[in-house]
């Protein structure tokens, strides 16, 4: 049995993987998706890392599971944690002292987003084009109730790492992500990482839209 810490993006909220999180559970292993206070505007990478590692506790073959903003928190958490492996879920994937904020510009991400919208012929940005395009519709009007707003704090905090840990990392990309184009995954994985990511059907919110293909995913050695 290995234990997967899931960590959500923007807004914090642990619904986000519960889809994943009780197929994870039915095929025997330990899923704790972590709830976030994304919109407090007193909490940081450094306090977001706090709660994640809590989470961990003393448990062994840990799986840690970032997603879109997450890929901070869980780099940080991996970087201090034991833990087995590190997988990014359609993630910002951080340099050291590299603050969430500054990410966009470094990457190049707006650019890519808009790239790819043109060829796509999807548009400007608003949140069902981009993210909700795949997910079933009563998933989500459920998850409605779940949004919170990102407060400003995390995005100024820097990701404090001197490197990447000595561990396994994967990176999962969404062949239909809108926010961050796969193409653009791949180039980040690439400069960043030095490793070409996995590819899956599915949007930026991957994890509500193709659930069973993600946990299939995750629980692979």
């Amino acid at each position: 049995m290995s234990t997967f810490i899931l960590i959500p993006g923007a807004g914090g909220a642990a619904w986000y993987w519960h889809r994943v999180a009780s197929l994870l559970g039915d095929a025997g292993h330990e899923a704790i998706a972590v709830d976030l206070p994304g919109d407090d505007p007193s909490a940081g990478l450094a306090e977001y890392a706090q709660i994640a590692a809590a989470a961990i506790g003393d448990r062994d073959r840990v799986v840690l599971v970032g997603q879109s903003l997450g890929g901070f928190t869980a780099t940080l958490v991996a970087s201090d944690a034991r833990v087995a492996s590190l997988v990014f879920v359609n993630a910002m994937i951080p340099r050291p002292g590299e603050r969430p904020g500054e990410w966009w510009g470094n990457t190049g991400a707006l650019d890519a987003r808009a790239a790819a919208a043109d060829a796509g012929g999807y548009g400007a940005f608003d949140l069902a084009t981009y993210f909700l395009h795949d997910v079933p519709p009563d998933v989500a009007a459920e998850g409605e109730q779940q949004q919170r707003p990102e407060a400003d704090a995390v995005f100024a905090s820097a990701c404090d790492f001197d490197a990447w840990p000595a561990i396994g990392i994967r990176v999962l990309a969404g062949e239909d992500d809108r926010f961050f184009p796969v193409a653009f995954q791949r180039a980040v994985a690439r400069r960043r990482l030095g490793i070409d990511p996995d590819v899956l059907a599915g949007g930026h919110l991957i994890a509500l839209a193709q659930p069973v293909a993600v946990a299939g995913y995750l629980v692979q050695a």
